[in-house]
Formats: structure tokens, C-alpha cells, sequence
């Protein structure tokens, strides 16, 4: 029996494979590395280019997908680098998955859906059942601070004055010009500028000590240990530098959840009890308040308005560490009324 001629291609089967997306592209990575994916789901963020998804595994289990752009995608191998030296000096960290900083994704191990900071407010816990979370988190910090400081200064530039300064510059252009919070004169303009230069000049003459530079609550995940006590995880390292040394302190006591005046006096008793350590502290807090002020203005800016609300509690406590200072006793009253408004 002859064979069959054959049939020839319809234009639908001579057409070329269409090409892969990229989000095929990631489902094959992460199949290759044994972590084959059942679901994804997008997380909301700010206004970082990077992009986080929770995936759920064919196993069941869940891990987080970071996919990096081109104009972070440098940020990739840092994170590896701050992920190792942080987990070789006993810091509970999401341990990395898998990685691939060629092609911009990283996958990382799943420590809950809340922060410490969305879980707290989200279920209203008092003072009393944050705190051992509070307290784990500041022996994290203080394993942070006893880093090789030649390690660290190797990941990113140091959070010298420059850098002081130019976080309070956006703070300066984008909050307080624009709502003439500055001075009611000229004078006072200048004696509030005067104020911050010495300020930040104040926290760069200190010696300089790693810092995660965003140890906050936002940052931080409500965990326990092999015991059950209460332990946090610790995000978004990648930022570790050398700066201030009550920095990192400074952030933690005074972003998105705010202590009470009790818990506060508490642990700078343990933490800063000297006077001139009690200094840095407050120029410290006093910085990174005003700070956080611009960039919540800067996300609002750009479209992320859900940090807002938090201005007027932030400035509050910028002008309640402003006051404890003997450099700003003769401005601190004036501003008081003049942000009034704001912190209401």
C-alpha cells in the first residue's frame, strides 16, 4: 500500500510558536529550581519599582516571589549578601529560595501575611503584648550594630551628613515650604535651617555603626520561637549601611506604632541611659521623624497616599524629640505653634 501524500500545513500550523511572556518565563524558572507554581498572587507596595507576590506551590506551601527591574536590579545581589551576613549573625531573616539577579527574581521563604506593624493595628494589641516583640527586635538591632563595620561598608554608602541632609532637604521642599512651616520671617526660616544642618553635622560626628536604616515596624514580622515566644523577623535589609549609632533605635520607637511615653522611658533606661547617649537618641528620632514626613509626602506624590494619616503623629514626635534638645530650646516653641495645625 503506497504511503499517504502529505497534507499540507494550514497557515494556523505554519505559523511560528508564539513567543513566552515573561511571567511564563518565570513560571519555567521556578519550576527548574523545584518550586513549581499552583497560584500567584500580587502584593500591594509603595512605590518601589520592585514587585512582591505571594505564590502558592504545587507542594501548598507559600513563598515570596521579588521580581527586580532593570533600574533596581543592582539592589538583587545586595540583598543576597546582607540575607548571609545577617543570618550568620543570628538575625531571623527570610531565608532565600532561589535566585536568579541576572534575570531580576528571587523567591524567599513566606513569614506571614501581616507586618508587625498591619497586625498590630489591625487587631488593636495593647503595649503589653508588643512589647516582648519590641524587645526581640532591639537584641536584633544591637546584633546589627556588632557587624564587622568593614563588611558593611562595603553594601552601600554610609548615612553620613550628606546623606543626613539630603532626606531632610526633600522634607524641607515637598512638606514644610509648601505649607510655609518654615518660619514665620526670614530669621526663623534660617535659624530652622541652621537647626537641621546642625543636627545631622551633630549625628555624623558620632562613630558610625551598621544600621539597618529602616528598622521599623513595617519592617518587622510577628513571629515565635522553637518555644513559642515571641519573635520577629526582620525585611527589607538590603539598605544595611553604617550610620548613627541610635538610628536604628531611633526607628523603631518611632515609626507607625508609637510607644507610650512609659514604654519609651523603659527601654532607653536599658539602651541609652547616659546622658550624651539620651542625646543621641532624641537627634536621632528627631531626624529620622522629620524624614519620614517627606518621603510619606513623596509617596503621596507619586499616587501612595496610605501613609498620610501618619504625618501628624510623625511631625509630633519630631517636635517632642526636637524639644528635649538644648541645641533647638530656643526654636522648639516656636515651631510648636507653627506645625500646630499639622500635628492636629
Amino acid at each position: 500500500m503506497e504511503p499517504s501524500p502529505a497534507k499540507p500545513l494550514t497557515p494556523r500550523e505554519n505559523r511560528e510558536s508564539p513567543p513566552r511572556s515573561p511571567a511564563d518565563e518565570l513560571r519555567d524558572w521556578l519550576a527548574a529550581t523545584g518550586h513549581p507554581v499552583a497560584a500567584l498572587s500580587p502584593l500591594a507596595g509603595d512605590i518601589s519599582p520592585r514587585r512582591y507576590s505571594r505564590l502558592t506551590l504545587a507542594t501548598g506551601t507559600t513563598a515570596i516571589l521579588a521580581t527586580y527591574p532593570d533600574e533596581v536590579r543592582a539592589t538583587c545581589p545586595r540583598f543576597l549578601k546582607t540575607t548571609a551576613l545577617l543570618e550568620g549573625a543570628g538575625l531571623r531573616v527570610p531565608k532565600v529560595l532561589a535566585a536568579d539577579c541576572e534575570r531580576g527574581a528571587m523567591l524567599l521563604e513566606d513569614l506571614g501575611p501581616l507586618t508587625l506593624a498591619d497586625w498590630a493595628l489591625a487587631t488593636g494589641r495593647p503595649w503589653n503584648e508588643l512589647l516582648p516583640y519590641y524587645a526581640d527586635a532591639l537584641t536584633q538591632a544591637q546584633r546589627i550594630a556588632a557587624l564587622p563595620p568593614e563588611r558593611v561598608a562595603e553594601l552601600s554608602p554610609p548615612l553620613d551628613r550628606e546623606l543626613l541632609e539630603k532626606e531632610l532637604r526633600q522634607t524641607w521642599d515637598l512638606f514644610l515650604a509648601p505649607r510655609g512651616l518654615t518660619g514665620g520671617d526670614v530669621a526663623e526660616t534660617a535659624a530652622l535651617e541652621e537647626l537641621l544642618a546642625e543636627l545631622c553635622a551633630r549625628l555624623a560626628a558620632d562613630p558610625a555603626v551598621p544600621c539597618h536604616r529602616d528598622f521599623m515596624a513595617r519592617n518587622l514580622m510577628p513571629l515565635a520561637d522553637a518555644d513559642g515566644r515571641p519573635r520577629v523577623g526582620v525585611l527589607d535589609h538590603q539598605d544595611l549601611r553604617l550610620g548613627p549609632p541610635a538610628y536604628d533605635l531611633a526607628s523603631l520607637l518611632n515609626d507607625t506604632l508609637f510607644p507610650t511615653a512609659e514604654v519609651e522611658a523603659a527601654f532607653l533606661a536599658e539602651l541609652a541611659a547616659e546622658p550624651e547617649a539620651r542625646l543621641r537618641y532624641h537627634r536621632a528620632a528627631a531626624q529620622r521623624t522629620l524624614k519620614a514626613v517627606g518621603t510619606y509626602a513623596a509617596f503621596a506624590r507619586r499616587g501612595a497616599t496610605r501613609h498620610l494619616p501618619l504625618i501628624p503623629p510623625t511631625l509630633g514626635r519630631c517636635l517632642g524629640h526636637l524639644e528635649r534638645l538644648p541645641e533647638a530650646a530656643a526654636l522648639a516653641p516656636r515651631l510648636a505653634r507653627l506645625w500646630h495645625e499639622q500635628m492636629a
